[in-house]
């Protein structure tokens, strides 16, 4: 495959709700026309920031054509399918229709812990039934465990259509080891937007994006900035984020966004439970942090 489509900006797609509970799909069309728009190089469908282990399987199928239909070829689409229970993985690899995604997104197992050699065999097994190309993605946060560059490496040099990595550990040292150990043609993309810049100057390819929900443009233009060598240039404009960014996050992920999309009047900030809406402080700094920045 052309692995250069998984360069630059991609976005880990929020799933609105109405009041009741139930998918906007209305809400979503638009925020993925605005991602399109923006110019976004690829949507993630079903990351964590979609609220994924909260929503049915025929949720996620129905997330899974939506917006392949109203992407419709506009730009490259990634699919997050990933669990602790291998099996469920493979069947899940193996029965979905994926016709029109480009890659498969699979996060570290959670929850049981596995060493690094169980989580080679679990990644191995994942690569060996995907119908598409595998990014892994390593969130010791949320997973608490940490893949480690040797693990990805031997991963890289095992598995043909094993092609990247989504590296949301925080520890950049562990990136730019990660660089050093896999094959030039090896993605490592951040995987948090706050790391952008110091992740492309450690070889990374780009970022895997939860601000690009709101503010797709501006976030593309960071990661041009930043691949193109300008790096003084990408900080500042990532620097003038920085306060939104802070705030996305204080009260977990996809909390905040939700939470500066209802701001800007593009979604409701209902989350499923056990996730909450953000709280009245959040909902206050963040209007005053979005009025600030877009003035």
């Amino acid at each position: 495959m052309n692995r250069d489509i998984f360069k630059g900006l991609g976005v880990a797609l929020v799933t609105p709700f109405m009041e009741n509970g139930a998918v906007d799909f209305a809400a979503l069309a638009k925020i993925v026309d605005n991602l399109v728009e923006g110019g976004v190089d690829y949507i993630l469908v079903l990351g964590t920031t979609g609220e994924t282990p909260t929503l049915t399987t025929d949720e996620r199928k129905a997330l899974v054509r939506f917006v392949r239909e109203r992407v419709a070829g506009r730009v490259a689409l990634m699919v997050g399918i990933g669990g602790n229970c291998t099996r469920d993985v493979l069947a899940t690899l193996k029965g979905w229709d994926l016709s029109g995604y480009s890659a498969v997104l699979s996060v570290n197992p959670y929850y049981n812990k596995p060493n690094q050699e169980g989580l080679y065999q679990h990644f191995k097994a994942i690569a060996e039934a995907s119908p598409l190309p595998v990014m892994l993605y390593n969130i010791p946060g949320r997973t608490g465990v940490n893949m480690t560059p040797a693990t990805i490496a031997r991963l890289a040099a095992d598995c043909d259509n094993i092609i990247g990595v989504k590296e949301a550990s925080g520890d950049l040292e562990q990136m730019a080891e990660i660089r050093a150990l896999t094959p030039s043609d090896f993605l490592l993309i951040s995987g948090d937007d706050g790391l952008t810049v110091e992740v492309v100057k450690r070889g990374g390819v780009g970022v895997i994006s939860v601000l690009a929900n709101a503010y797709p443009a501006e976030t593309k233009e960071v990661v041009t900035l930043a691949l193109a060598g300008n790096i003084e240039e990408a900080e500042q404009k990532l620097n003038a984020l920085d306060g939104i960014i802070s705030a996305l996050f204080e009260e977990g992920n996809p909390v905040g966004i939700k939470t500066a999309l209802y701001t800007k009047g593009i979604c409701t900030n209902t989350m499923r439970l056990p996730l909450v809406s953000g709280s009245e402080a959040l909902q206050a700094k963040m209007k005053t942090l979005i009025t600030e920045y877009e003035k």
